[in-house]
């Protein structure tokens, strides 16, 4: 994670370096080193009671732990988190987490069934009708200027140290009024990357900016971003109907394409201004 200290690529704990064979126009050399991305499985238990596993980077996990149960709904506020215990073991990470009773009443009534070890934004979920949380829409309080948008996408290139490394990696940024990265969050997979960046905005009270994403805009990504009350969600790729669907009835301004140059708004195109 950076948070405006740029971190250099001596210091990233997430990835590491093995022996690989390069192929290049019909020759191979065996005595290449690169680096490659850590991939750790993390079991989430809430209150004692095994949740999900997720597979991710093994850094940041408080931010994770907090964004994750927001996202998910089982908690109200990250104050309603009493105490996190993460140990480290041969086979994975486990997280503990003691919440207040009310949200583990309220968790005990979600029947869930065990994540798949994918990462997605939906796994474990039982029932079509609870993929979709009801979360009540977002005032209009934000507005974006397109002017900072490449200033920010360079920003956001230059912060992603572990990508530059492995190539493997997502970032979710966030971008305050005037454009400026205050904070990035890299991980193997881009729910993750955005879960702990929504924990980092609640425990900052971050509010006013918006949210840069290295990935398309999925339902999922619309939804974390409402439950951390970020009215403006910018995608480098494309954005799915359900997003765009979600996005419209939540009152978030969803940006794709947002690459040098352009960026297409699907929903809420009325918190932008400037140009590119």
């Amino acid at each position: 994670m950076t948070t405006f200290d740029v971190t250099s690529t001596d210091d990233i704990s997430d990835a590491c370096q093995r022996p690989i064979v390069r192929y290049r126009k019909g020759e191979s050399d065996f005595s290449e080193m690169d680096f490659i991305i850590e991939e750790t499985p993390v079991a989430l238990a809430f209150n004692g009671v095994a949740y999900t596993v997720m597979m991710c980077t093994p850094h940041d996990l408080e931010q994770f732990a907090i964004g994750f149960s927001l996202s998910e709904g089982i908690i109200d506020h990250h104050r309603d988190i009493h105490d996190m215990t993460i140990s480290h073991h041969d086979n994975g990470i486990n997280l503990d987490i003691e919440i207040a009773n009310r949200c583990a009443e309220r968790l005990k009534q979600k029947r869930r069934s065990l994540a798949g070890l994918t990462g997605c934004g939906i796994c474990g979920e039982e029932k079509l009708e609870t993929v979709c949380r009801m979360l009540m829409p977002l005032p209009t309080s934000t507005e974006f200027d397109l002017s900072h948008l490449e200033q920010a996408l360079r920003q956001l290139l230059d912060h992603q140290a572990l990508n530059q490394l492995t190539g493997a990696a997502h970032a979710a940024a966030y971008l305050d009024k005037d454009g400026q990265l205050l904070a990035v969050f890299e991980d193997v997979g881009r729910h993750i990357a955005l879960d702990k960046l929504v924990g980092y905005i609640h425990q900052k009270r971050l509010s006013g900016g918006a949210v840069l994403v290295t990935s398309r805009a999925s339902f999922e990504m619309v939804q974390k971003a409402a439950s951390a009350g970020v009215e403006v969600l910018l995608a480098v790729s494309s954005a799915t109907k359900m997003a765009v669907d979600l996005a419209d009835r939540l009152n978030i301004t969803l940006l794709g394409h947002c690459r040098r140059g352009r960026a297409d708004a699907y929903a809420h195109p009325e918190r932008v201004f400037g140009m590119i």
